[in-house]
């Protein structure tokens, strides 16, 4: 299968690509090379087309030929500003539906579109009384007083997290989790209008070989690297309870490529290790695999991040025929080496 990867020369889409060769796909490459994700000498490959996604002439050239496309071309990050808005609208908004014009008119119709877990906002909660629940909000006032846990929106009470599944309601929180669900509605628009098909893929936490470190891609365990690395304890926000699932860069690319046969309809797929941990674990095992202090919790907060949003991936299992193969703390002293 010839495949056009959009965003191919970034972390995740340098293992995707990968992927795809030793799978037998040829793949073709699209990425704009953007100067806040590549630093240093821009990467150079066989099938590498440098150009936007927001650019219907790249698009076209990149796509002849093509039989399927994996778009992970994206502006991510948590979107917390919202002088950043029209940025996360332009570049994952409107360049999805570039593309998915393009690919209309070429008569392609098969998608693997990386979707996120933060189209969830805070997931589901288990309460005590009411069952599995929608948590409410987070009061900036709780979260002063060190009350971190999402309450019940029925009756006030903390929450027990719980897994989300694909069908949980979602409630995108932030810009970056606001562009993810959109660029899932445009894909199932044009899956329906073209009779063409869309596995979107809700990564959750990638971490491993090649994530980003000095740049505002960087996810929270570069953050917490590149403090040890300078000797300094990873300073973890609230109290380290935060759950989340950390998934390698590896099975998010396996899961990915598998991703490929799907061809009826639209389907979303949460691609996590299945394994809740907390950020605090998570920076723990880092600080072991270098020999670096422990962590400090601050007790600090940022709205806009939600408190647990862990998946249920047993969909991605059972359909796809995935199976995430990289063990966590084997994963981490991979990324801390």
């Amino acid at each position: 299968m010839k495949v056009l990867l959009t965003g191919g020369a970034g972390f995740v889409g340098t293992h995707v690509r990968a992927a795809l060769a030793a799978g037998g796909h040829e793949s073709v490459v699209l990425d704009s090379l953007r100067a806040d994700v590549h630093r240093g000498a821009p990467p150079a490959f066989d099938g590498l087309v440098v150009g936007d996604v927001r650019d219907r002439t790249s698009v076209d050239a990149a796509l002849a030929g093509a039989d399927a496309v994996i778009h992970l071309a994206a502006k991510v990050g948590l979107g917390v500003d919202i002088a950043d808005a029209p940025d996360y609208a332009d570049s994952n908004v409107h360049g999805t539906a570039v593309l998915l014009a393009a690919m209309a008119d070429a008569g392609v119709r098969r998608l693997v579109l990386a979707s996120s877990m933060v189209v969830y906002g805070e997931g589901l909660g288990r309460c005590r009384e009411h069952g599995d629940v929608r948590p409410g909000a987070r009061a900036e006032a709780d979260l002063r007083a060190g009350r971190f846990e999402p309450p019940c929106p029925i009756c006030g009470r903390p929450l027990e997290p719980a897994l989300v599944p694909e069908d949980a309601p979602l409630d995108p929180r932030n810009a970056y989790a606001a562009a993810k669900l959109a660029q899932e509605h445009f894909a199932s628009s044009w899956a329906r209008v073209t009779g063409s098909s869309v596995a979107a893929l809700r990564y959750h936490n990638v971490y491993g070989p090649g994530l980003p470190m000095d740049t505002p891609y960087a996810g929270v365990a570069a953050i917490f690297l590149s403090a040890l690395r300078g000797g300094a304890a990873p300073q973890v926000n609230e109290d380290g309870g935060m759950r989340r699932d950390f998934v390698h860069v590896r099975d998010v690319a396996a899961a990915t490529v598998a991703a490929l046969a799907h061809d009826d309809g639209v389907r979303a797929y949460n691609v996590g290790s299945g394994i809740p941990r907390t950020v605090g674990e998570m920076a723990a095992a880092l600080a072991d695999a270098v020999g670096g202090p422990a962590p400090s919790i601050t007790g600090a907060y940022r709205l806009g991040d939600v408190r647990h949003v862990t998946a249920d991936s047993s969909r991605a299992r059972q359909e796809l025929g995935w199976r995430p193969a990289v063990d966590f703390a084997d994963g981490m002293r991979e990324l801390a080496g």
